[in-house]
């Protein structure tokens, strides 16, 4: 018989990850809406009572995002314009509802293809935080993630925070998303870009994610290369640059314009860096 868990203590909760395999729950914005039409009889361990999970915090060199922080609390958060593309893809995740119960990590672990933070969090070169009895490691988002759906995470270890690297210089950040009406819609294409600046404005350091057109989101080294040195101007952006990606046809758009679209976001990403 399938068993629910809510412990109030991070050794309780390691505890019985280590017993057993638990289907982790935070929010339950995504775990519920999957769960409408079949039930899986699975263990439950949820994670939402856990103290000392949710406030996010500035810490030396880097900024922590714990696994109970939610999308609503990333918007309320005193944070520098380097967050400005994650706050823009929080305005855009669901209603305010799911602002207010989903959380950021939840978001990650879903390893959507068309999750919105996931992008944003490979812009921001984060790492992942997993803690189990055994101990804690870190991994950058992008060997957290194995393609749609699948995650590094072993059955044993919990997502305790996200991190944010402070950049070595000044930083903006940029997000926009494509969907069939401006809010509580799935992605069909979505770009983040993250730029850091040198003294006489031009970029030092550009990293460009986009989501919805590969299995999971895909960074784009050569607009990198492209944008490091130059000032910010969409007209460096170009289709070749979007080599990477492999859009399909669904029913939310044709690969090919999925392509188009996202030339254009990511053109308007650039001009949003521009001082």
């Amino acid at each position: 018989m399938a068993s629910y868990l809510r412990p109030t203590g991070l050794p309780e909760a390691l505890g019985a990850l280590a017993a057993q395999a638990r289907t982790v729950l935070a929010g339950g914005t995504d775990h519920y809406p999957a769960r409408v039409l079949a039930t899986p009889d699975e263990d439950i361990l949820d994670i939402s009572a856990l103290p000392g999970l949710r406030a996010i915090e500035a810490r030396g060199d880097h900024w922590r995002l714990p696994c109970l922080a939610t999308w609503t609390d990333l918007l309320l958060a005193d944070l520098p314009p380097l967050f400005d593309g994650l706050r823009a893809a929080a305005r855009q995740v669901g209603g305010r509802q799911v602002q207010n119960a989903g959380t950021l990590v939840g978001n990650l672990c879903n390893a959507s293809p068309a999750a919105d933070g996931i992008p944003c969090l490979l812009a921001l070169d984060a790492r992942v935080e997993l803690v189990s009895m055994a101990g804690l490691r870190c991994l950058p988002v992008a060997a957290f993630l194995r393609g749609s759906r699948r995650t590094a995470r072993r059955a044993d270890e919990l997502v305790a925070a996200v991190l944010i690297p402070r950049p070595a210089r000044p930083a903006r950040a940029s997000f926009h998303k494509l969907g069939g009406r401006r809010y509580l819609v799935i992605s069909v294409a979505m770009v983040a870009v993250v730029a850091e600046f040198a003294a006489d404005g031009r970029i030092a350091l550009a990293r460009v994610a986009v989501g919805a057109c590969n299995a999971m989101a895909t960074r784009l080294p050569a607009l990198e290369a492209a944008l490091t040195g130059a000032r910010p101007d969409p007209a460096l952006v170009d289709a070749d640059h979007l080599a990477p990606l492999a859009p399909i046809d669904d029913v939310r758009a044709s690969a090919d314009y999925r392509r188009e679209a996202v030339l254009e976001l990511l053109r308007r990403a650039v001009g949003d860096l521009v001082a």
